[in-house]
């Protein structure tokens, strides 16, 4: 990917989509991006990118368009809504579906799209804006092919897993691992806080530990502040993403017993009205005043 490159798109400016196009910046590539909510985009547009009005408008003249949108409904609109990306016809550039969805509407949008590539995502905000991230795709050889410059300014580390939607298999695999660690994590804490032990000492002997592993390490700091604002993940997506594995598992005929209890307790603490706060917030589903025992 040289700064020769037509414009690159970015839809969708969340955490992750605008680390994105941060980087693309940075990177000296010209960049189009939009958003459902237009201000988001407005400090990229005063770092360079331009503001588009609507999907369609984002994706003229690029060679690849990003999708970060939180989920299928979103991705749905992006894309086959009255402004969307294939509103007037197929999309001439790489496509990549680069938010979390169910991994058979990226098999679905590849049956009608052939420049669709899936990719899950590793790491977060910091990573996004520095070219750290960890990707694995999912989509066409040739595709992958023609996108890997573009993947490679992105991600420290690109791998290409197979057909369409395997980048989502994967994703959904990482953070399956994830939401059944924090809900670990939570769940120790409490009943140290419940059987008389200190909060505090009981996180930092966890966090140093080599029973946590290091995404439990640095959540752990979240946990003792009680601040769950500024989400690095947010708990809505988080249920999302476990109620995707679980119905993936259904799928092949598999039963995920931890699974379906962390999606449980994540979708209970998302109707407590935590679900914009950060995925260490499913704490507050584990016991009746957790609510109002932390600052958040």
């Amino acid at each position: 990917m040289t700064r020769d490159t037509g414009p690159v798109a970015v839809l969708g400016l969340g955490t992750m989509g605008t680390g994105l196009a941060t980087r693309l910046l940075d990177q000296g590539l010209r960049v189009r991006v939009w958003n459902r909510t237009p201000e988001r985009a407005e400090p990229l547009a005063r770092a360079g990118a331009f503001s588009a009005a609507h999907p369609a408008d984002a994706v003229e003249g690029t060679s690849a368009a990003i999708c970060t949108v939180a989920d299928g409904d979103a991705l749905t609109a992006v894309l086959r809504g009255p402004d969307g990306i294939l509103a007037q016809g197929p999309y001439p550039g790489s496509l990549v579906c680069a938010g979390t969805v169910a991994p058979e509407e990226v098999v679905r949008l590849a049956d009608d799209t052939h420049s669709v590539l899936d990719v899950g995502m590793l790491g977060n905000r910091e990573h996004a804006r520095t070219g750290e991230l960890r990707l694995f795709v999912g989509g066409e050889e040739r595709v992958f092919t023609a996108a890997r410059p573009l993947l490679e300014l992105l991600g420290k580390q690109v791998v290409h897993l197979g057909a369409p939607g395997s980048g989502m298999r994967m994703k959904l695999l990482l953070n399956l691992l994830m939401g059944i660690e924090m809900q670990a994590l939570a769940e120790a804490v409490e009943l140290a806080a419940a059987s008389g032990l200190d909060r505090e000492l009981a996180l930092t002997t966890i966090a140093g530990s080599g029973f946590a592993s290091p995404v439990m390490a640095f959540k752990s700091k979240r946990l003792a502040a009680g601040r769950f604002d500024k989400p690095d993940f947010r708990l809505r997506l988080m249920a999302k993403d476990l109620l995707l594995a679980v119905d993936e598992a259904e799928a092949a005929g598999l039963r995920l017993p931890l699974t379906t209890a962390a999606a449980e307790t994540h979708v209970r603490a998302t109707g407590m009205g935590h679900g914009d706060e950060d995925c260490m917030a499913v704490s507050h589903a584990l016991t009746p005043n957790a609510g109002t025992s932390h600052d958040h």
